[in-house]
C-alpha cells in the first residue's frame, strides 16, 4: 500500500512539473505570436489576451487540482480557465507524454483530438496567412484561430503518427501523417510562401511529416504509396532545405532501384516539351542520382560517395555505362581521388566496350608519378589484355607486375593474378609463330591455371572453366572433361557455359548422344530466354549425327524464341543494349546454319531464302558471303562461288572458313599459282591451327606437287588433319 500511494505522489508530482512547463509555454507562446493574436477570439487561448499573471495565476489552480493524480481532470481544468480549448488542451498534454515516452497514454490523448472538426478552421488560417505573405501586407483579419494553435494541432497529428508507428501500427500511422500533408497542401495550392512557419513550429513539423510518410508506408508494405509519397514531397513546394530535399531523392532513388516493384511513370502536370520524362524505375532513379550529384558540384549539398555508388549500379543495369563515365568526368577536382577516377572511368569505359579507351586511363594510373603498384589496376589491365591476342604480351608484364607488387601478401589477389597470367598465356600462344613457342606458352598457361586452382582448392569458377577450355584447345580432352565436369558440379548448373563447354568436350569424343543428353538436362533447367546457345548446339550435335530434319526442328525452335524476344524488346523491355545485340547476332548464325543443311539437302531455294533472311539482318557478313559461295560452290558455278568467297574476305580479311574455301576454288579452276593457295591455307592456320579442313586442303596440295619432300610434307598434313578431326567438337570449345 506504501508503495502504491509513493508510486502516487510521484505521478502526481511528475504531472505537476509537465503542466507548469505547460503554462509557460503558453506564456512564451503568447508573448512570441503577439503578431499573430492581436484581434481576440472566445475559442482558444491562441486568440485570448491573457495577462502573464493571469496565466501563473491558472497554473497554480491547475496544480492544485492535480494532488489527485488525475490527467482528465487536469485537462479540464485548462480548458475551463479559458486558455485553451478541448482539442488544444489535449494537444499540449500529448506532445508531453510522448516526450516522457509513454507512447500508449500519449495515443490516447491525442485520439481524443477530433482532427475533422477543426480541419476547416485550420485550413481558413493557413489559407489567409498565405495570402498575407502573398502579398506583403500587415492586414490582420479574423482567423478563425493563430498560427501557433494551428501549428500546436498539426504537430499533434503528428506525434500521433509517430506514436502509432511506434506501437507498430504503421498503415494507421501513414494515414494519420498524411492528414497533414493533405491539410497544408489544400489550405496552399500553389505552395508554402518562404518563412510561412518561421515565428513557430508548423515549417519543422511539415519537414519531419514530409520525410516520414514515405518511410511508414515502406513499413506498411504498400510500394505504390511509398512512391506517391515520395514524388508527393518533391514535387509539392514544402518549403525544404537543400539538404532535406537532397536526403527525399536520395532515398526516393535507392527505393526506386531496389523495390523489386515496377512502378508507372510520373505524370508531370507542368514541364517543357522537350523535357525528359522517365519511362520506368530505373530511368527515373538515374534522373534522381544526376540531379543530387549536379547538386554536389554546385556545392549546395556535401559529398556522399554512396550516390556515385546507386548510380554506378543503376546505370550498369541500364546498360549505359558510358553516360556514367560522363557522371564521373563531370565532378568537380577534389570531390574523389585521382586514383579513384581514373579506375572508376576505366571500368565504365570497360563495361562500354571501349577496352582501349580503358586500357589507357589505367595506363595513365599506373605511370611512375602516380601509383605505379596499384593492384586492382594492374589486374584490370592485364585482363583487358587477355582479351586482345595483339596485347598479350603487354598483359603479361601487368600480371607479373601485380604479382611482384603482391608479393604474397594476399592469397586471394594473387590467385587471381596467377588466372590472369594464364589466360595471357594462353592467349600469347595462339598469335606466336613458332610451334617451340606456341607449346611453351601453351603449358606454361596450364601451369599458371593450375597454380591458380590449386590455391582457391579448385572452388573459383573461371578458373576451373579456363582450365578445362585451355586443355579442351591443347586436345587433351580427358582433362578438359574431368574439370568440366568439376565446373558443373560446383555451379550446381547455374551457368550455361559450363554445360555448353560439356558438350562441346563429349561432342570432340564422338559422344553425341550423351552431348545431346546433357544440352536436354541444361534445357530443363534453363529459363526460355536464356535457351538460344543451347538449341544451336543441339542443332549442331543431331547434324553430326545426320538427323538433318531433327536439326531443322530445331532450329525452327529457336527462330520463334528469338522473334518472341525481339517483339519483347521493341515493347520496351527493360533489356540491355548488349542482349538485343546478341540475340540478333544469334538469328544471324541460326539463318546460316539453315543455310548450310539445306544446302546439303541440295535444296537450293531454301537455303536462297535464309540467306535472304541473314541479309536483312546483316548485309555487310562475312559469314553470309562465305554460305553464299559454298551453295554457289554446290552448283558448279566456281566463278560465283570465287567471287562471294572474295567478297567475304573484303569484309574480313580473317574469316578462316573464306580463306580455305578461296583456295580450294582457286585450285579446282587451275587459273592461279600454287604460291597463292599455299598462302592462303597458311594464313588459315596462322589464325586457327585446330582447323582440319585447312590441314587436309594443305596436304591435298602438297600432294598435288608430286615431289618426293612434298608427300612428305603432305602425310604430316593429313596426319595432323586426321587427328584434328578425330577430336574437333561439333562447335569451336571458345
Amino acid at each position: 500500500m506504501r508503495i502504491k500511494n509513493r508510486v502516487g505522489k510521484q505521478r502526481r508530482g511528475e504531472i505537476r512539473r509537465n503542466l507548469g512547463k505547460i503554462m509557460k509555454c503558453m506564456c512564451s507562446g503568447e508573448q512570441s505570436g503577439a503578431a499573430d493574436e492581436m484581434v481576440p477570439s472566445s475559442e482558444s487561448l491562441a486568440t485570448k489576451d491573457y495577462s502573464e499573471t493571469a496565466i501563473f495565476s491558472e497554473a497554480r489552480e491547475f496544480e492544485k487540482k492535480l494532488d489527485t493524480g488525475n490527467l482528465e481532470e487536469a485537462e479540464s481544468s485548462l480548458r475551463e480557465s479559458g486558455c485553451l480549448n478541448y482539442e488544444e488542451a489535449r494537444a499540449l498534454l500529448g506532445r508531453y507524454e510522448y516526450q516522457k515516452g509513454n507512447i500508449e497514454a500519449a495515443l490516447h490523448v491525442f485520439e481524443g483530438i477530433d482532427i475533422t472538426a477543426v480541419t476547416p478552421k485550420i485550413k481558413q488560417t493557413l489559407a489567409r496567412r498565405g495570402e498575407r505573405h502573398k502579398r506583403h501586407s500587415q492586414n490582420y483579419a479574423t482567423q478563425p484561430m493563430s498560427i501557433h494553435a494551428a501549428s500546436l494541432l498539426l504537430e499533434a497529428v503528428f506525434l500521433k503518427a509517430k506514436s502509432l508507428q511506434g506501437l507498430g501500427r504503421f498503415k494507421e500511422a501513414a494515414q494519420s501523417c498524411k492528414v497533414i500533408l493533405d491539410i497544408v497542401e489544400s489550405s496552399l495550392p500553389e505552395g508554402l510562401p518562404e518563412n510561412f512557419g518561421a515565428d513557430c513550429k508548423l515549417q519543422e513539423t511539415l519537414n519531419k511529416a514530409v520525410e516520414l510518410l514515405p518511410e511508414l508506408w515502406k513499413l506498411a508494405d504498400s510500394p505504390n504509396e511509398v512512391i506517391l509519397s515520395y514524388r508527393r514531397a518533391l514535387l509539392y513546394p514544402w518549403n525544404l532545405d537543400a539538404v532535406s530535399t537532397a536526403k527525399i531523392q536520395k532515398e526516393f532513388a535507392i527505393f526506386l532501384l531496389y523495390c523489386g516493384g515496377e512502378a508507372s511513370p510520373p505524370n508531370l502536370r507542368s514541364q517543357m516539351d522537350s523535357s525528359f520524362v522517365p519511362r520506368n524505375n530505373i530511368e527515373e532513379a538515374i534522373l534522381l542520382f544526376m540531379i543530387l550529384l549536379r547538386k554536389v558540384s554546385l556545392k549546395r549539398i556535401e559529398w556522399d560517395p554512396s550516390i556515385l555508388d546507386h548510380l554506378s549500379f543503376a546505370l550498369s543495369v541500364a546498360g549505359d555505362l558510358k553516360a556514367l563515365a560522363n557522371q564521373v568526368e563531370e565532378l568537380l577536382p577534389g570531390i574523389i581521388f585521382r586514383k579513384d577516377r581514373y579506375h572508376t572511368l576505366a571500368l565504365c569505359y570497360y563495361g562500354a566496350g571501349e577496352d582501349l579507351v580503358a586500357l589507357n586511363l589505367l595506363k595513365k594510373l599506373l605511370s611512375g608519378s602516380k601509383d605505379p603498384k596499384c593492384v586492382p589496376a594492374l589486374l584490370m589491365a592485364s585482363k583487358i589484355c587477355g582479351e586482345n591476342p595483339n596485347l598479350a604480351e603487354e598483359g603479361i608484364s601487368f600480371a607479373c607486375r601485380a604479382l611482384g607488387s603482391l608479393d604474397g601478401g594476399c592469397n586471394q589477389l594473387e590467385s587471381i593474378a596467377k588466372f590472369l597470367l594464364g589466360v595471357l598465356f594462353s592467349t600469347h600462344s595462339k598469335s606466336a609463330v613458332a610451334d617451340s613457342e606456341r607449346v611453351t606458352r601453351e603449358s606454361e598457361a596450364v601451369q599458371a591455371l593450375e597454380t591458380a586452382g590449386r590455391m582457391t582448392r579448385m572452388s573459383d569458377p573461371n578458373i576451373l572453366y579456363h582450365l578445362s577450355l585451355e586443355n579442351a584447345d591443347q586436345r587433351k580432352l580427358d582433362a578438359a572433361l574431368y574439370y568440366a565436369k568439376r565446373l558443373l558440379k560446383l555451379e550446381c548448373g547455374s551457368n550455361i557455359k559450363g554445360w555448353l563447354l560439356l558438350a562441346r568436350i563429349l561432342s570432340a569424343q564422338k559422344r553425341f548422344v550423351d552431348a545431346e543428353t546433357v544440352i536436354n538436362a541444361a534445357l530443363d533447367q534453363t529459363g526460355k530466354w536464356d535457351q538460344g546457345e543451347l538449341l544451336r548446339t543441339k542443332a549442331k550435335l543431331q547434324i553430326a549425327q545426320g538427323l538433318l530434319k531433327s536439326a531443322i526442328d530445331t532450329y525452327t525452335q529457336l527462330l520463334a524464341v528469338l522473334q518472341i524476344q525481339s517483339k519483347s524488346f521493341g515493347s520496351g523491355k527493360k533489356l540491355l543494349k548488349r542482349s538485343r545485340t546478341r540475340a540478333k547476332s544469334l538469328e544471324l548464325k541460326v539463318w546460316h546454319d539453315l543455310a548450310y543443311v539445306y544446302i546439303s539437302l541440295s535444296q537450293w531455294h531454301d537455303a536462297e531464302i535464309c540467306l535472304s533472311k541473314s541479309e536483312v539482318i546483316c548485309y555487310y557478313s562475312a559469314y553470309r558471303c562465305h554460305a553464299t559461295g559454298v551453295l554457289y560452290e554446290a552448283k558448279g558455278l566456281y566463278k560465283a562461288a570465287l567471287k562471294a568467297f572474295i567478297y567475304a574476305l573484303d569484309i574480313d580479311p580473317t574469316h578462316v572458313p573464306s580463306l580455305i574455301s578461296t583456295a580450294v576454288v582457286l585450285r579446282q579452276l587451275g587459273n592461279q599459282s600454287h604460291a597463292v593457295v599455299r598462302s592462303l591455307l597458311m594464313n588459315a592456320l596462322r589464325l586457327d591451327r585446330t582447323n582440319h579442313s585447312a590441314w587436309y586442303n594443305l596436304g591435298l596440295f602438297y600432294k598435288a606437287k608430286g615431289t618426293a619432300s612434298s608427300s612428305l610434307e603432305a602425310a604430316e598434313c593429313f596426319e595432323a588433319a586426321a587427328f584434328l578431326e578425330e577430336s574437333a567438337p561439333v562447335e569451336p570449345f571458345r
